[in-house]
């Protein structure tokens, strides 16, 4: 598996802010990671009934973002969370077209180095993730109450921009579907899931150091449901992730009984 910059396309910031709430301008993502917005934007911190995103936006290390209901990213915004702050969502996630949503951070997120420093998160969505042709996603060491749910998205088949989809060391307690994902790499690591996994459709182009296609890794998850994969490119499979096969409550079907 490789983690690679991606090249975001996002605007500004428009939200229902109780009094605590605190928005300030950066020049520079001062969480130091590698940038997933096409820009900074404005840091979000502190307490909201609500949240629209609209622009590009950031959680930095070492503050904190409540939501007691929903969050909107509408079509080409940016949240970027992958940061050692603390975000907790009541509600909802709802990413629509073109948006970038990035939550949580592990020591496995993309290695000992920053913006995770061998630190993990404890970010929490209360409800569904629910994207509609979002560029990405980045989900690590995240608990989400529902589903997870990406229909479609981001750049299409190609390494320019190089864009990744990982969903990794989350705790699910609904289902898990990601179907028609077009990208560089996607790979669903180290997901406890409580309900049934569906990865259907998808496409990554990497090619790894061995020579083969290397995305669509699906590996060491937890599944109490069934886990389904059919028409991805790649298949699904193990890859170079260094992960074992996945414990499967359920059935094991199409691509994914090899996994």
């Amino acid at each position: 598996m490789k983690f690679r910059i991606v090249a975001g396309m996002c605007l500004l910031l428009l939200g229902l802010a109780a009094p605590a709430a605190q928005a300030g301008q950066a020049a520079a993502d001062p969480t130091s990671g590698p940038p997933i917005c096409s820009s900074a934007g404005t840091a979000l911190a502190g307490n909201f009934h609500s949240l629209t995103i609209t622009g590009n936006t950031y959680v930095e290390s070492g503050t904190a973002l409540t939501v007691r209901d929903n969050v909107v990213l509408e079509p080409g915004s940016c949240l970027d969370a992958f940061s050692l702050g603390r975000v907790l969502i009541g509600g909802n996630v709802t990413v629509e077209k073109g948006a970038i949503f990035a939550l949580g951070c592990t020591p496995e997120s993309i290695g000992p180095g920053p913006p995770c420093d061998g630190q993990s998160t404890t970010d929490a969505v209360g409800g569904n993730i629910t994207a509609n042709h979002a560029y990405t996603m980045y989900l690590d060491g995240d608990s989400i109450g529902g589903n997870v749910v990406s229909i479609g998205g981001g750049p299409g088949p190609t390494l320019d921009p190089y864009v990744n989809f990982p969903i990794k060391d989350n705790s699910i307690f609904g289902n898990l579907v990601v179907e028609g994902w077009q990208g560089a790499w996607f790979g669903a690591l180290r997901n406890a899931v409580r309900g049934s996994v569906v990865i259907a459709n998808n496409v990554g182009v990497t090619i790894g150091e061995t020579g083969l296609p290397d995305s669509t890794e699906v590996a060491s998850n937890t599944i109490r449901g069934s886990l389904i994969c059919t028409g991805n490119s790649p298949k699904a499979q193990l890859g170079d992730s260094g992960g074992t096969l996945n414990l499967v409550g359920g059935k094991k079907r199409g691509e994914c009984r090899a996994v």
